[in-house]
């Protein structure tokens, strides 16, 4: 006999295991009726239960809620909400569409998901996504906890959790899952990172894209993840079966075993829109819960504000938004012990309800202060795709950005642009000119980085003038133009020596000045092995071969896993490049200069003109404490040439030098590694250095210890 089903609470929201039952709980503020429709267990197209919610029991104010008994772990449900279909209000309900539970702590689509049968007016009861009950209790996290290593400590590898494992050189048990990451944690381990920054593992809808690759006729997908569906739930695509709740768990395990190796765990995380599109498409989960409340609506209710070039913009600063988002947050804080997050076009949060920026948002002054987060890792990609441009000046103290003029400014220098050298000089000093506007500002805020998966990889920014992503359907008309890559004369593969070696040491070049500049540096994963995407810089929608890391590249790019290690190792070293320098109530050029001076091929007259391609630093490491666990307090030389011909540069003289990197060298001369440092490093006896041409090199001042 099946038991009565009880009114329930509006709180907690989402379904809560309980002792003898479930608890729902979900807003609405305009439906005029909810369905809670339980599925079979062996077969989720097939409706077991309906719960019809009676306004007069079953509502508190805008929260429709209802205690189940007799069901728990694992049962798959979904709602069906009834209200005015009024476009022109803003009114979307639909109840033939079987709606995600913006709180499901998983989502399974029983291998019939249809992104198709999801537009339109039409029932998608059988084919639509379906919300998970799962018990978060009794996973045993063995004294695990987030690491909150400090930023000067961080350097951050980003990587895709599919595409890291799923080539089947790999040679991992379960290719492209959160297990098989968990087989490649020595080879991070042996790379020096400190911690893994994973594309969207929020539940996502892969059917996003539904065009076909015109080269091969294969079908192309979401790839990327930028197509969110539920934002508490681990995507069921990297899971090793498809139990929902088994999934969630291996998640857990992965970050466990990340954390037993000393890596920290940061999620790229997407808040900024869904994958419910435009006016034209699916009816997933928020739009037909309340479409007035979760999106931001033009005038024009029919239509969506676009500012993240996806067709929709989520209101993150509506009030029953907001603590879904910091709610979420906690949630993979407190549930899955992650170490920070990094927002997709955070500047979207920074809109109020109309689309318009606002100074202090809601939404990110509630993360920033919100204390189960105080010891989490916050980045911002502090612009959206609608011109709002907030490098620089991102709200409050604690947020991290990504650094778009690094990238830019470092890729136009050793391109060999004119008019870089002063932009290098602030870059490579902590971009404390970009910051100028935030006086709480320290130099590990700025998240540095030349490639990152939205763009040409480290090969390809010195293979390709020109992006080349036929392959994604679009007619080449997608990612960007202005890349300020070089080909070094020829685009794509090339047999001509000369060519590869000037690729190989334009490659270390870049790697040279991202691992030695004073910020928290990112490297895309796969570009120490020489990860190629054949000049594609928009691979969102390639889950093949383009993507894929091929990690028997390793044998053909040992050299640049080589020199990528030691650099690493050698910015661990030296701790003058690991501090976290200030800006405080000063002139940025105060700090541009602090424990700094600058060089050319004269000592202490650097060549700040137009036609100026290059830059000797030295950091001072004066004061420092010498060895004390963070590293030698020794001072350090770069010297950068992006010149088409060698020079030769005056040395300071008041202590001997020895010679860690010189990028004109072929492996393994090329950098001094942590093993062969006391036996094999070059000491400088003359007063100068010839630099090759397009070259780095970087000495060690030679202190008596060290002698």
């Amino acid at each position: 006999m099946t038991q009565e089903v009880l009114a329930g609470r509006p709180y907690p929201l989402g379904a809560t295991c309980e002792q003898g039952g479930v608890n729902f709980s979900v807003f609405s503020a305009h439906a005029t009726a909810v369905e809670l429709l339980l599925f079979d267990d062996e077969d989720e197209s097939i409706v077991r239960r309906v719960i019809n919610l009676d306004p007069a029991r079953h509502k508190t104010y805008y929260y429709w809620h209802a205690w189940v008994p007799d069901i728990g772990d694992g049962q798959r449900y979904g709602y069906r909400v009834h209200g005015p279909y009024e476009p022109e209000r803003g009114m979307r309900f639909n109840p033939n569409k079987v709606l995600v539970d913006p709180y499901a702590l998983a989502v399974s689509d029983g291998g019939n998901w249809s992104r198709a049968d999801a537009y339109g007016l039409g029932d998608n009861t059988a084919t639509a996504y379906k919300s998970v009950v799962v018990d978060l209790r009794g996973y045993d996290w063995e004294d695990d906890r987030p690491l909150q290593r400090p930023m000067r400590e961080t350097i951050i590898y980003e990587a895709h959790v599919r595409g890291l494992t799923r080539h089947p050189s790999a040679g991992v048990q379960h290719p492209g899952t959160y297990t098989g990451l968990i087989d490649k944690i020595p080879y991070l381990q042996d790379l020096g990172i400190s911690a893994v920054e994973l594309l969207p593992v929020q539940q996502f809808d892969p059917q996003e894209v539904t065009r076909l690759n015109p080269l091969t006729g294969e079908p192309l997908t979401n790839y990327w993840g930028y197509a969110p569906v539920a934002w508490m739930s681990p995507h069921m695509g990297y899971g090793t079966s498809n139990d929902a709740r088994r999934i969630v768990d291996e998640f857990r395990d992965m970050v466990k075993a990340l954390h037993r190796a000393g890596i920290e765990v940061i999620l790229d995380v997407v808040f900024n829109h869904t994958a419910e599109s435009d006016h034209c498409g699916p009816t997933i989960s928020f739009r037909g819960l309340e479409n007035v409340a979760y999106y931001m609506l033009q005038s024009d209710k029919r239509y969506y504000h676009d500012f993240t070039g996806t067709g929709n913009t989520v209101n993150c600063n509506h009030s029953i938004v907001r603590r879904l988002i910091l709610h979420c947050l906690q949630h993979w804080v407190h549930e899955f012990h992650v170490d920070g997050f990094r927002f997709d076009l955070a500047s979207v949060l920074s809109r109020n309800e109309e689309g318009e920026p606002i100074k202090d948002s809601p939404i990110l002054w509630s993360i920033e202060s919100d204390p189960l987060l105080a010891g989490t890792k916050l980045i911002a990609e502090a612009w959206d795709a609608a011109g709002l441009y907030q490098l620089g000046g991102f709200t409050g103290d604690r947020w991290a950005e990504w650094n778009g003029r690094f990238r830019d400014d470092v890729r136009r220098f050793v391109r060999g642009d004119a008019g870089t050298v002063r932009d290098l000089a602030w870059r490579i000093t902590g971009s404390f000119d970009v910051f100028a506007q935030k006086p709480s500002y320290t130099s590990h805020q700025s998240i540095n980085y030349i490639t990152c998966h939205d763009g040409f990889t480290l090969r390809d920014l010195v293979s390709y003038n020109r992006k080349h992503n036929e392959a994604n359907g679009e007619g080449n008309r997608d990612g960007v133009d202005d890349n300020l890559s070089w080909n070094c004369g020829v685009e794509g593969p090339t047999d001509d020596a000369e060519i590869q070696a000037l690729r190989r040491r334009q490659m270390k070049n870049l790697l040279t000045l991202l691992l030695c500049a004073r910020g928290t540096p990112m490297i895309l994963g796969g570009d120490e092995m020489g990860r190629t995407q054949g000049g594609n810089n928009n691979a969102y929608c390639q889950d093949n071969e383009i993507s894929w890391f091929h990690w028997e590249d390793l044998d053909e790019a040992a050299w640049l896993h080589r020199f990528a290690q030691g650099m690493i190792a050698l910015r661990r070293r030296y701790q003058v490049l690991t501090l976290d320098h200030t800006l405080g109530f000063r002139p940025p050029e105060c700090s541009l200069h602090e424990n700094v001076t600058f060089h050319g091929v004269e000592l202490h007259r650097p060549d700040w003109s137009h036609h100026s391609h290059s830059l000797a630093i030295q950091f001072h490491g004066d004061g420092l404490g010498g060895e004390d666990g963070a590293g030698c307090a020794a001072d350090v030389y770069i010297i950068a040439n992006a010149y088409s011909e060698a020079l030769e540069f005056q040395l300071p003289t008041q202590h001997p030098w020895r010679r860690l990197v010189d990028t004109t060298l072929e492996s393994p001369e090329d950098i001094v590694t942590e093993e062969d440092a006391g036996a094999s490093c070059v000491r400088i006896t003359s007063e100068t250095y010839c630099v090759g041409p397009r070259s780095v090199v970087v000495l060690v001042e030679e202190r008596e210890a060290d002698a």
